[in-house]
């Protein structure tokens, strides 16, 4: 991967390799003003020849490619991983408070100035990868001189997908038009019988294939008709019936991410009007004539609409969304014991976001292997964290297999980082 340059004006000029940095850095003629990417800054004037740019993005749901090529040199690529786990988070909140509510609190007078959205409101989860995609964005744009941007994005008609002769007035008739409501036409979908033993005239319910605490839906195509005596808490149960259906995906289908890229398609054309915006059905006959293998990363070079490559990087980088900071005042074990009341909502001291110079998210470097902080050991004066690798596995001591965590003062602190983990992968 390039070092991008700017000039003494902060203004950005060609990226150069990386001999070429380190002897400008050496030399004091260049500092350092960003480390991801990694990005110096002139201390002297010089000429401000600069070549044709072009970002390539390809948008995606959980992960983009993105890629900066000039003329027929790959000058950086790679792929960024958005957080998954945000409504996960906001579910878990909701009942937390829930808990709160029926314990016997102090009171607290109703709050009605958060009942009207505003105009553009779009729901957490999406406008967090929205703004995750659109920084990224941004921020190549701004490191290359006078780019030329090209972004993927994709446009679904969710309705066809679910029927493909769907036309004309159709799209204004659902599935359950004629009935009361979706319960309805479940049971007269599947015939009024139970779908598990077979059985009519029981009373019925309507069983959710994915749970919506798995992400599934109120829709027609996730519910099923079960009847009372199956419809118990031993089948939704691990080995039960109705938690077999949840794994194997059933009789439905998620359309949750086509309808994400069609938000972001429509927000795309607003933010950026004079990029140049492509379909994946262009992406992938480009990709194969450059003879790329299927990656997020060489998507986005093909976007590029480069036509011939000389130069490719021999690796790529790979930024990942972390959730740096808890905010939730509220936890699953409420304080007991304690001889003064929690009049200021005093937290127990285990969700902290230091310790002893260490901070959630350092890059730490323990027995020749790279992690990142994760978390804390309870103790308050402990100097043990729990690292995780690239790969979301738990970097354990050597001689303490059953341990968890490791001793801070055994690791090297690489860097330290704010809501994203950076690593750099070489291609095999």
């Amino acid at each position: 991967m390039r070092v991008f340059v700017k000039n003494q004006r902060g203004e950005p000029l060609m990226p150069c390799n990386n001999k070429k940095a380190r002897t400008l850095l050496k030399e004091n003629k260049a500092k350092i003003v960003s480390y991801n990417p990694f990005t110096i800054q002139l201390q002297y004037a010089t000429g401000e020849a600069v070549q044709p740019v072009m970002v390539g993005v390809d948008t995606g749901a959980q992960h983009i490619g993105i890629a900066v090529v000039s003329e027929d040199k790959v000058l950086a690529d790679g792929e960024i991983q958005l957080r998954d786990d945000i409504s996960d988070n906001m579910q878990a909140r909701a009942t937390l408070r829930r808990t709160r509510r029926g314990r016997k609190t102090r009171y607290r007078k109703c709050r009605l100035l958060n009942r009207k959205r505003k105009v553009g409101w779009l729901p957490p989860s999406v406008q967090s990868k929205l703004n995750a995609t659109f920084l990224w964005i941004d921020k190549f744009c701004s490191i290359v001189p006078n780019p030329h941007l090209s972004i993927e994005v994709g446009k679904f008609d969710v309705a066809k997908m679910i029927n493909p002769d769907i036309s004309g007035e159709d799209y204004q008739n659902g599935n359950t038009k004629g009935y009361y409501d979706v319960r309805y036409f479940v049971f007269a979908r599947d015939n009024y019988t139970c779908q598990v033993c077979k059985k009519k005239n029981k009373i019925l319910h309507t069983h959710h294939i994915v749970y919506k605490s798995k992400g599934g839906t109120n829709r027609a195509d996730n519910l099923i008709t079960i009847c009372s005596d199956c419809h118990t808490a031993e089948n939704h149960k691990e080995g039960g019936v109705l938690y077999d259906w949840m794994i194997k995906g059933k009789k439905t289908r998620r359309y949750v991410e086509p309808t994400f890229m069609n938000i972001v398609r429509e927000r795309t054309f607003a933010k950026y009007p004079e990029a140049h915006i492509t379909y994946g059905s262009t992406t992938s006959p480009d990709r194969k004539t450059l003879e790329l293998p299927k990656t997020h990363y060489n998507d986005a070079v093909a976007i590029t609409g480069v036509k011939n490559i000389k130069e490719l990087q021999n690796d790529y980088f790979y930024f990942k969304q972390f959730r740096k900071k808890k905010r939730s005042l509220h936890e699953s074990i409420p304080r007991k014991g304690k001889k003064q009341k929690n009049i200021n909502a005093v937290r127990n001291n285990k969700n902290v976001k230091s310790r002893h110079g260490i901070f959630l998210n350092d890059k730490l470097k323990f027995e020749n292997k790279v992690g990142w902080v994760y978390g804390f050991s309870s103790g308050e004066h402990s100097y043990e964290c729990v690292l995780k690798d690239s790969e979301e596995n738990i970097i354990r001591m050597s001689k303490r297999t059953n341990s968890l965590s490791v001793n801070t003062k055994q690791c090297k602190l690489n860097c330290h980082n704010n809501g994203w983990q950076y690593s750099y992968q070489k291609l095999t």
